[in-house]
């Protein structure tokens, strides 16, 4: 703050610019932020962990595999709900606090997500699709279409952790960009 006094005892107190360097930064973040590419990934984020939910309760009418087991569908579909309800709430909270914590959310979302899928890789693999045993009428035991469902369910949820593992590391790129960017700006008192 620079502060002059004239021969006539007048006080003039200009403002300081390394304040008004700060108050600007906070506007850009509010403003790159405001973009709407925060809201567009926490609504996909959202929608994704729940449609793992809800592709997985198939799941539970067939074997119980390593999937079930360490019930990956319902702690990885909740973490990606999760980390879009953080999403959403950043869009309306635009602070360097919130974008950290959507930060850490998202990197988390995006190691789980990882975990997932390689824990429904090795699931697909350990339990592959059983031979056709064909009986008197020419068609398959159940068993070889109980596998064969399993398996389908399995794909498309292999494909939509993919889609949530590219969207979360994305966007923890982005976020880490962002938080990097305005870093070098912080209030002390």
């Amino acid at each position: 703050m620079a502060v002059t006094v004239s021969s006539d005892l007048s006080v003039t107190v200009s403002a300081d610019q390394n304040v008004e360097k700060l108050i600007d930064k906070r506007e850009a973040l509010k403003e790159s932020l405001k973009k709407g590419e925060s809201k567009a990934v926490g609504v996909s984020q959202v929608m994704l962990g729940f449609l793992i939910i809800s592709y997985s309760v198939p799941l539970l009418s067939a074997d119980f595999t390593e999937v079930l087991m360490f019930g990956v569908p319902w702690w990885s579909g909740l973490i990606f709900v999760i980390a879009g309800a953080f999403t959403l709430v950043m869009e309306k909270c635009n602070t360097i606090e919130m974008v950290f914590a959507s930060l850490v959310v998202t990197v988390l979302a995006t190691v789980i997500s990882v975990i997932a899928l390689i824990i429904y890789i090795i699931d697909m693999m350990n339990n592959p699709e059983t031979k056709c045993k064909l009986d008197s009428t020419q068609t398959c035991d159940h068993r070889h279409y109980a596998t064969m469902f399993n398996l389908g369910i399995k794909s498309i949820l292999v494909c939509l952790y993919t889609v949530a593992t590219s969207i979360s590391s994305a966007f923890s790129i982005i976020l880490y960009k962002e938080r990097e960017r305005f870093n070098n700006y912080s209030v002390t008192t």
